[in-house]
């Protein structure tokens, strides 16, 4: 169905002044060389869709609007492309814009399109008109997402938020018990390093991506029929992240930490990573490489970090055959989100039946499940492999821990309260 809603256009007629007969001359030559160019009147001055994302159901139809601003004097047929028919079917797939003698080219016609879900899955439309060149379509596109269940797409929105929570409160636990005990030690000057690099990183990336024109105008030129990847949650979690790592790097200079550095194979990795930021910034500001490609070298960056950082604190804990210092708290609400994060995967992939992103997304999946690896392992070493060191004491350290009553558990009885520390 087509609707119309035309509005009047008036001009207004030159004056020539007569004393000056050169210019008449001059705007008769100007006027008689435009009659040979295409008018710009009576032509379609803009086609768009009142929504380019739609989610639908299977078996559900959903309409929405093709908008057309201005009339032609030439027919043309407008006809659409579904990248997945299997998926998604349009009516009508094609539909005609008639001709007329008297173009108004401030009409605006709506064009009414029936979007139809055939199974779960996700489909691009495209659209192009005939005869070739008579409208340019190029921008005008629509992404179909059909669904299982709208319950499933709910709980899974859910589940990021909860995941999100989940990672950003997961800071604070050791914050709490560096400040109880009023000691860093126990924990890994190693991993404080990689996660501020990583985080700052990351931060880079989702800054960049959401808040520079520049660079949002540089990945829509690449992928002009995606969405920006980067949300306002991403770039709050970033910088708290950030934010919260600097709060306990601040701690290990105000709290006993013994002989505790960051180590040589540590300054060395972030030395690398810090030369390789920066001479791919400066190639960004010389101009021989755009900033998005800076912006995916410290997503790069925040990738590497996040599969070795979690190691110098294993590592640690196994020399030393002891937890103390390190929170658990941290651990459970990082396996929360981890387990959380790819069951929401796992759940999108059932509902969209899109099975190839869960298991061919290797970086998100791989990460996700690297990350829970860790994360039972640092459980299994804190109630299992080195249970009983966490009732052993540093002399003028734990006893403070003890008696704020935090990740350490009551001594079974019969332990003698003088034991020393052994790891």
């Amino acid at each position: 169905m087509t609707h119309i809603r035309a509005t009047k256009f008036s001009s207004g007629a030159a004056e020539i002044s007569s004393h000056r007969l050169s210019n008449c001359w001059i705007q008769i030559i100007i006027g008689v060389f435009l009659i040979g160019l295409p008018s710009a009147y009576g032509q379609i001055e803009i086609m768009y869709l009142d929504s380019t994302d739609l989610n639908i159901l299977v078996d559900e139809n959903r309409l929405f609007h093709m908008v057309q601003i201005g009339e032609s004097k030439d027919a043309i047929k407008v006809a659409s492309q579904v990248q997945h028919p299997d998926i998604l079917q349009l009516s009508p797939p094609s539909f005609d814009i008639p001709g007329t003698a008297d173009p108004n080219d401030t009409a605006e016609i709506t064009h009414d399109i029936w979007a139809y879900g055939k199974s779960p899955g996700h489909s691009e439309v495209t659209f192009n008109a005939t005869p070739a060149g008579s409208l340019n379509l190029s921008t005008v596109f629509l992404r179909v997402t059909v669904m299982h269940s709208r319950t499933i797409s709910v709980i899974s929105y859910i589940m990021g938020w909860i995941y999100f929570a989940a990672w950003s409160v997961s800071f604070y636990p050791q914050i709490y018990i560096n400040f109880k005990r009023g000691s860093v030690v126990g924990l890994n000057f190693d991993f404080l390093a990689l996660n501020i690099m990583g985080f700052t990183m990351y931060s880079l990336f989702n800054c960049g991506l959401y808040f520079s024109k520049e660079i949002q105008a540089e990945y829509l030129s690449r992928h002009p029929r995606s969405v920006n990847p980067v949300q306002l949650n991403d770039v709050f979690f970033s910088l708290h992240a950030a934010f919260a790592t600097l709060i306990t790097i601040t701690q290990c200079f105000l709290y006993e930490r013994e002989d505790q550095r960051v180590s040589m194979t540590g300054r060395s990795i972030l030395g690398g990573f810090m030369v390789i930021a920066i001479v791919t910034a400066g190639l960004g500001a010389g101009g021989k490489i755009e900033w998005l490609d800076f912006l995916y070298i410290c997503s790069y960056i925040k990738l590497c970090i996040t599969l070795i950082k979690y190691v110098p604190q294993a590592y640690m804990n196994y020399k030393r055959k002891s937890t103390v210092g390190w929170s658990i708290g941290n651990i459970f609400l990082d396996f929360v989100g981890g387990f959380l994060s790819i069951l929401q995967m796992a759940l999108n992939a059932y509902n969209y039946n899109d099975w190839i992103s869960f298991f061919g997304d290797a970086t998100k999946f791989g990460l996700g499940l690297f990350s829970l690896v860790f994360d039972i392992f640092f459980i299994l070493q804190h109630y299992v492999f080195y249970r009983q060191a966490r009732y052993i004491l540093l002399p003028g350290v734990i006893s403070a821990e003890e008696q704020a009553g935090t990740n350490v558990d009551e001594p079974d009885h019969g332990t003698s309260s003088d034991t020393t520390y052994q790891g």
